[in-house]
């Protein structure tokens, strides 16, 4: 197994908001995160990703495993799109962009400072960034946002194809990718109101 979960319980500003997940992803497949907006899904990917301590229960996973893209793009705007692939191979210790570049469609637009870029095509030079980590486990959380329908595409091909070299893949996405993927609905996880926190009815749902 690339990652299991195991009776995990999350919480957001001290307050639970999923409880009793337990899931496991093996080489070559993905599972994709369903459930409302705001009901704990950013949050879950953030505790799987190892960016905050679960409340209870336990994430199997070797950190040098993981490659995690949330809702920033994480680009340095006065570099150039490949100059920002470059950097972030360096970070990973991997070498070579060029499937990056040909991989999102970014071949003509490798000069092009980040800071330049539409929100699509800064979006699609984020997700590049994934296939120069090296990393076999992504974890995505609404990676289409900003996309067009053919980008969509793109992106639904490198996850294939990432799949197919035994890579796995946690998608939280309100999108079909048609994808040969299990899906998990996250809503009946939602945690039991404890007594004095009122639950988490009222909570803005970006924050979960």
């Amino acid at each position: 197994m690339i990652l299991t979960v195991k009776d995990l319980t999350i919480s957001r500003g001290g307050i639970p908001v999923l409880e009793g997940l337990n899931f496991t992803l093996e080489p070559g497949r993905a599972l994709v995160l369903r459930g409302p907006n705001g009901v704990g899904k950013t949050t879950l990917l953030r505790t799987v990703a190892g960016l905050q301590p679960p409340v209870s229960g336990s994430v199997e996973c070797a950190p040098d495993t993981i490659a995690y893209a949330a809702h920033s793009d994480g680009l340095k705007a006065t570099l150039s799109v490949a100059e920002n692939l470059a950097f972030w191979a360096d970070v990973f210790g991997t070498s070579g962009i060029g499937d990056a570049l040909a991989g999102f469609d970014l071949n003509a637009l490798a000069d092009r400072p980040a800071g330049a870029l539409s929100a699509g095509q800064k979006r699609r030079l984020g997700l590049a960034r994934l296939l120069v980590t090296g990393r076999p486990l992504w974890i995505l959380d609404e990676p289409t946002v900003s996309l067009d329908t053919a980008s969509v595409a793109m992106f639904a091909d490198a996850v294939r194809a990432h799949l197919s070299t035994g890579g796995a893949a946690l998608i939280a996405t309100h999108i079909d990718l048609g994808l040969d993927a299990e899906v998990l609905d996250v809503g009946p996880f939602r945690a039991k109101p404890r007594s004095g926190t009122g639950g988490f009815d009222g909570l803005d749902e970006s924050f979960l």
